[in-house]
């Protein structure tokens, strides 16, 4: 082989290889994420952890992980017809032990499989404590709304560019690992990157700007790295405060991202079933791509299955409330709970899950109302 010959042979390998890469990060065409979307059923479904757990560590780390709890829950949930989960990861996890984590997501998608539901699964969320740590997590706050829900990452993490090559080797392993694995139903990349939680946690938390701005940094490298493992499931983030009344949404720059990276749109909405049904419309209309609404279902604000759930199959988008069983998260109380604890009496009103602790309904009505819509026996 001549010197020229070798040289052009390397050259035609280099295109190649930065083919292949481009088409790695390259985000899902219209067609094919709609084509995608023809394949699925209507999406029904609920945030999910088990009721044992507190927050996203204590559901997975391996002392406290529960099958058996897993498996009676989604037992329950596919007897009243749900077919998807979104559910958290964390990156600490990964860290502390990245095969046991592996193997026990595994063997979650394996229960989940046989009671035939395809989860979503959220890789980094900016809501909550901002300070995780392995390990014992904190008991619940008496009356107190999601008061042990941690951040991924946390705000040590966020704030150190050197442990962007850590949180990159999870995002790779992860995806990675799981990227041809029909049991999963998508990969929700960051829950509402850059929440701002000053009110709550005010003393631990980023300042918003601050805040934001790493997010905004990090998200883009997120979906690239996701990307780069070249999964078949879809790719998203999810919106959460999109004004539908002008044409541009007066979006921020994060959600602009997250729209403009996502394969499919996803969004929460807590809100009345009019601006429910205005966001399926804005959005549908502005990015002609599958819609499905990840969080949703608050019901002393106004969100509720018999308001949503019609308007959700009536537009064929799927529809993730958000909690399933009542637990150690404590989210059937109001997020004002942070401000006046419910500790001598419950809320009139349960504020999210549809199951109480032994999987009796909170409404006999609303598990009616899911088992038709979906056509459930």
């Amino acid at each position: 082989m001549n010197k020229f010959t070798h040289t052009f042979k390397a050259l035609i390998l280099s295109f190649i290889l930065i083919g292949a890469a481009s088409s790695q990060t390259t985000r899902w065409s219209e067609q094919k994420a709609n084509a995608w979307y023809a394949q699925q059923p209507w999406l029904v479904g609920s945030n999910y952890i088990p009721r044992s757990a507190i927050n996203q560590l204590e559901m997975w780390q391996d002392a406290t992980f529960d099958p058996a709890e897993i498996d009676q829950e989604l037992t329950w949930a596919e007897a009243m017809g749900m077919n998807t989960m979104r559910v958290f990861l964390h990156d600490l996890l990964w860290q502390q032990d990245a095969a046991g984590f592996q193997k026990r997501i595994d063997r979650f998608l394996t229960i989940a499989a046989r009671h035939h539901i395809r989860p979503v699964l959220v890789i980094f969320d900016s809501c909550w404590d901002p300070l995780p740590h392995l390990g014992p997590q904190h008991p619940p706050i008496p009356g107190v709304h999601n008061s042990g829900w941690v951040q991924s990452p946390g705000a040590a993490a966020l704030t150190d560019p050197q442990q962007y090559p850590r949180l990159k080797g999870y995002v790779q392993g992860i995806v990675g690992a799981f990227a041809k694995d029909d049991r999963i139903l998508a990969w929700d990349l960051w829950n509402e990157p850059g929440a701002d939680n000053a009110g709550i946690y005010l003393h631990q938390e980023l300042k918003a700007e601050d805040k934001r701005a790493r997010v905004k940094t990090l998200l883009p490298q997120v979906f690239e790295w996701a990307r780069a493992a070249n999964p078949t499931q879809p790719l998203t983030a999810g919106v959460w405060d999109v004004d539908t009344s002008s044409d541009s949404g007066n979006m921020s720059d994060l959600e602009q991202i997250e729209l403009r990276e996502s394969d499919i749109v996803t969004f929460h909405n807590y809100d009345w079933p009019e601006s429910f049904k205005s966001e399926i419309i804005w959005l549908k209309k502005k990015f002609n791509r599958p819609v499905i609404c990840t969080e949703f279902m608050a019901r002393s604000i106004g969100s509720t299955f018999d308001g949503i759930l019609p308007i959700a199959k009536q537009e064929h988008v799927g529809a993730i409330n958000w909690g399933f069983v009542v637990g150690k998260t404590q989210t059937n109380l109001p997020w004002d709970s942070w401000q006046r604890p419910y500790v001598l009496e419950e809320p009139p009103v349960w504020f999210h899950e549809v199951l109480h602790s032994d999987g009796t309904p909170y409404r006999q009505a609303e598990v009616e109302l899911i088992r038709q819509l979906t056509g459930k026996k």
